[in-house]
């Protein structure tokens, strides 16, 4: 098998969308839930607000916060990542040596043999000591990097569709009421994202899907409870 086969299988792996595609799908999950969830309690006080108004303004400000939030959180994660990186330099600037010997444990654990562990440590060592410590040791690499700013972005845009959903569904002329089609518009929706994260992480269709689904229609169903309760008790 020649080095294109082994580049067009690797291909196929998912680590390399880990800096970004978790924010995504949760950036239109939440949008989906929180939108309809606000839409869907609002409808049920039979409260005075429009609901197109309510639903936009959930979407606005669940954007930002999502935005905020996903990129708060993945630059912690960069920021630690830098951290590790520089104390890595340190090592090696300070103790060649036993850095030199951890690598060849680690190798040693992963089942090679002492001489041919230490060889190899030897050779990447030589080759590019401080990418071998951060990948081998630490687990860094350059396709699974923090990335805030692509985080940030991706929640933010992902959860305005998302939430875009719930308010399409209420625009719809279906009687019934508004919550119907609200409901009805957020579980294709939920469904949507179901399939896109299935396929994205290569998980089973059904039972992946099934989870969002039945995540979602829990997060509805509660917030429309409390607000017929709110209803009912005049509030």
């Amino acid at each position: 098998m020649g080095l294109e086969d082994v580049y067009i299988r690797n291909r196929h792996h998912k680590v390399h969308k880990s800096g970004w595609l978790r924010a995504a799908v949760l950036g239109a999950n939440d949008g989906l839930v929180a939108t309809a969830s606000l839409m869907i309690g609002v409808s049920a006080a039979k409260a005075s607000s429009p609901l197109v108004t309510v639903g936009l303004a959930g979407i606005a400000a669940g954007a930002m916060s999502m935005a905020v939030g996903e990129f708060i959180s993945v630059r912690s994660q960069s920021d630690i990542e830098e951290a590790d990186r520089q104390l890595e330099i340190a090592h090696l600037a300070s103790d060649p040596e036993g850095e030199l010997e951890e690598l060849t444990q680690i190798y040693i654990e992963r089942g090679l043999t002492r001489e041919l562990a230490a060889e190899v440590a030897s050779v990447m060592t030589a080759h590019d000591a401080l990418g071998t410590h951060l990948r081998d040791e630490l687990g860094q690499f350059e396709h699974t990097k923090a990335k805030p700013l692509q985080a940030g972005v991706a929640s933010a845009i992902s959860y305005t569709l998302g939430g875009a959903v719930p308010l399409i569904g209420a625009l719809l002329p279906i009687h019934g009421g508004k919550s119907l089609p609200i409901v009805i518009a957020t579980l294709v929706g939920l469904l949507g994202t179901g399939l896109i994260s299935a396929r994205s992480a290569g998980s089973p269709y059904i039972k992946t899907t099934l989870r969002v689904l039945i995540g979602g229609g829990l997060g509805m169903a509660i917030t429309a409870g409390i607000g017929g309760l709110v209803h009912l008790s005049g509030i």
